[in-house]
């Protein structure tokens, strides 16, 4: 196992990196955001130790940024922020666990061998289309960096019309691909929420309907 040791204290990044070595863990350390950004575009790291409040780009940002990855190392917080919220942030920034300062060194190498035996999960790929940015994995949606807040239907139908990468998707296939089976084929359900999706993307709209075939992703002059 190879182990990115994150933390901004250098007695206890180099503690813990001793102490990781004695239990044949190999493990480098980056003192900042920016070194381990760095570091992580050319080194193949299984988990990354990472410690939330650190100079440059902080521990949840470089979360975010590993998570969005396909094949990225694990991450295990490591912090003094013990909070159930603290908590609840740094799993929705992308961490795999989370460790709270003060720790037993034991706990950490246990923790680490457990993530490393986990199999590389499959991320979905977050999708960006005319100033939309969809991520399937944290289930959240930005427009030209505002965050949009979408229902479950209005999210799915969403994620299929960027799918179809500008292709013209029927409402049937909306609605097989965004309800669940016992449906009502006759209902209005996908034009409603159709309807209500472009309100809350905002203007200028980017659904478009095309007459008697469906709906697709662009601005209206494409």
């Amino acid at each position: 196992m190879r182990v990115l040791i994150v933390e901004d204290e250098p007695f206890l990044a180099e503690a813990i990196r001793d102490g990781l070595r004695l239990e044949a863990i190999a493990a480098d350390i980056a003192g900042d955001g920016d070194t381990a950004l760095e570091v992580l575009g050319y080194t193949a790291y299984d988990v990354v130790v990472l410690d939330r409040d650190i100079p440059g780009p902080d521990g949840d940002e470089i979360a975010r940024h590993l998570s969005a990855q396909a094949a990225a190392p694990r991450v295990l917080m490591l912090t003094a922020a013990d909070r159930l919220d603290d908590k609840a942030r740094g799993f929705k920034s992308g961490a795999d666990d989370y460790l709270t300062k003060p720790f037993v060194l034991r706990e950490l190498v246990m923790r680490l061998r457990a993530l490393a035996r986990r199999p590389a999960a499959s991320t979905p790929p977050v999708l960006e289309q005319h100033g939309i940015r969809l991520d399937p994995f944290r289930r959240e949606v930005y427009r030209d960096g505002r965050y949009v807040s979408l229902t479950r239907k209005q999210f799915a139908v969403l994620q299929v019309l960027m799918d179809a990468g500008g292709g013209v998707v029927s409402a049937e296939n909306l609605l097989e691909r965004a309800w669940d089976e016992n449906a009502d084929p006759f209902t209005n359900a996908v034009r409603i929420t159709i309807s209500t999706l472009r309100k809350r993307l905002g203007e200028p709209w980017l659904i478009q309907t095309v007459a008697g075939v469906g709906y697709r992703m662009g601005p209206a002059d494409a």
